[in-house]
């Protein structure tokens, strides 16, 4: 008996030192685990990064707001526009929250945005993105300083997200890529804590993290795929069981695919269709149908948007993070942090599938980069993490400034302020002739127009759009004349809108209507008075 115990004793020696708390001074720190007092939600450093985020980030804000840029893309005016009318509209009610883009970031600004300052400036939902890019910043600094002990590395992964102009003006306007931000960030440092405990029985926390995600950008469900894999490699390479891995990862795949399967319930029950993947825009790019093209534009997009200097470094960061996977069981679970750049599998299958480039879809990557780097960090020699952070951070800055005005994403974001003049002849038609009754405008191309008019006092209730059901589809289908005296349609953008490809389907669509004002790639119709509704059957 006692040979077995001495052998026991041994392998305990070298499993020891094999995941020794102390390695030597200037050894790379893939074995260490980390240190007490930072344990639990990160310590009061990851807490004050946090708050710093969220100091800098609402400056920002204003800075922006002031700038007259925070509701310059037409897709944020959008956003306050799906928020506003589930409960302001003709028909209110829960199948206002839509189908095809995702409904957290609406149903959690959807009473804020009834308050019309709120509304027309966008307020709520700014300070949202601003509250969601320090979750961003608090969750990734927690992630880092309780795997690796490392503060500079939690600073240097927070400072390059929001020194880079392109994320730092999103997390200043409503659009949604902050709260991806924020809940993926927050699925990763939750779904780690939960996998270091030895994913015990419910990974609560976890899962509602990754349901939050899910429910707020596409670009999460790719994240939370590569997330769910990584996690069962961590406790595979613990020593967990196969079953008992596989079990544990399917209870917390549970949350998120359960909040998937409501979605396209939803979907069905309001639109017709489990899921709407296309008919918004037209399929015009190069790299439709080629997959390397369609690579090189992911690609092309992140350059673009933040340069060598932090991809490169993510680069090596990712490496260094698999190699500590192989070293070290212990620090097994910062691989997870990996499954951040899973965010490109969206933008490279839409322009797969045609959709035309868009810089912005590159963003979720350079914070992964960001995320990478702070964790690569936090990998190196202790000696070294002052020195590495200070030069990627100022690597960073040198390429571009945090308030560049011309940055990629803000210039896109400008695409729409040409058609935005030209629609003042139209609006100031409306304003100057309306009489009450409903306008019929396509949600789906004309939200953000339904925003501007907002200015005039024009109400989502005042519009007819594609949230209405059965009455919008009526109006399609066997002519607008009974229904409305107004409609607007856009004639340009994407090809032009539902309502104009009714109105080339159908010549007698439009009778009973006379075009009276046109400008910004938009014509406004009024029904005469003395023509009276057009038998159905004529459509």
């Amino acid at each position: 008996m006692v040979r077995p115990v001495t052998l026991a004793r041994a392998r305990a020696a070298f499993n020891l030192r094999s995941d020794s708390d102390s390695p030597p001074e200037g050894a790379l720190a893939t074995t260490t685990r980390p240190p007490d007092e930072l344990a639990g939600p990160g310590g009061a450093p990851a807490a004050l990064i946090g708050l710093a985020t969220a100091i800098a980030g609402g400056s920002a804000a204003v800075f922006y707001s002031r700038a007259g840029l925070a509701l310059a893309h037409f897709d944020a005016r959008a956003h306050l526009v799906v928020a506003r009318r589930i409960l302001d509209s003709l028909m209110p009610g829960w199948q206002q929250i839509g189908a095809v883009w995702l409904p957290l970031p609406h149903m959690l600004n959807m009473l804020p945005v009834q308050v019309d300052a709120w509304y027309r400036t966008g307020a709520s939902a700014i300070a949202m993105s601003v509250v969601s890019m320090a979750l961003a910043a608090w969750a990734l600094a927690s992630f880092v300083i309780r795997r690796t002990g490392s503060v500079a590395g939690g600073m240097a992964g927070a400072a390059l997200m929001l020194s880079n102009p392109n994320i730092l003006y999103l997390q200043s306007t409503p659009m949604t890529e902050p709260l991806l931000f924020g809940t993926t960030m927050l699925a990763v440092a939750l779904t780690a804590d939960w996998v270091d405990r030895g994913a015990p029985a419910s990974p609560r926390a976890a899962g509602l993290a990754l349901v939050a995600a899910c429910m707020t950008r596409y670009e999460a469900w790719p994240i939370c795929g590569a997330l769910l894999l990584l996690a069962l490699a961590v406790l595979l390479r613990r020593g967990t069981p196969l079953p008992v891995a596989v079990s544990s990862v399917a209870r917390l795949a549970a949350y998120p695919a359960a909040a998937v399967v409501l979605f396209v319930l939803n979907s069905r029950w309001t639109v017709g269709a489990w899921f709407v993947s296309g008919g918004f825009f037209v399929a015009e790019n190069e790299a439709l149908g080629h997959p390397l093209i369609a690579w090189d534009q992911v690609r092309e997009g992140v350059y673009r948007l933040s340069g060598p200097e932090l991809v490169w470094p993510a680069y090596a960061a990712a490496a260094l993070v698999v190699w500590t996977f192989a070293r070290s069981r212990a620090r097994a679970s910062l691989v997870l942090v990996l499954s951040l750049g899973a965010a490109a599998a969206l933008p490279w299958y839409a322009y797969l599938e045609g959709h035309p480039f868009r810089i912005r879809y590159g963003v979720a990557l350079v914070v992964a980069c960001a995320a990478l780097v702070g964790t690569g960090i936090g990998l190196l020699p202790r000696r070294l993490r002052a020195a590495a952070a200070t030069a990627a951070v100022v690597a960073s800055l040198w390429e571009v400034s945090p308030l560049d005005r011309a940055a990629a994403v803000i210039a896109e974001s400008q695409r729409d302020a040409g058609n935005m003049a030209g629609r003042r002849a139209v609006t100031a038609y409306l304003v100057s002739h309306h009489d009450g009754q409903p306008i019929m405008m396509s949600m789906g191309s004309l939200a953000h127009y339904m925003h501007d008019l907002s200015l005039e006092g024009f109400d989502i209730h005042d519009f007819l759009h594609e949230g209405n059901g059965e009455v919008w589809t009526s109006a399609m289908w066997y002519g607008p004349r009974a229904y409305v005296t107004w409609i607007a349609i856009e004639e340009r953008a994407e090809g032009g809108d539902a309502v104009l490809l009714r109105s080339r389907q159908s010549s007698r669509f439009l009778q009973g209507f006379e075009r009276v004002a046109e400008g910004g790639g938009v014509a406004l119709y009024r029904a005469t008075s003395h023509n009276s509704s057009v038998p159905a059957h004529d459509f």
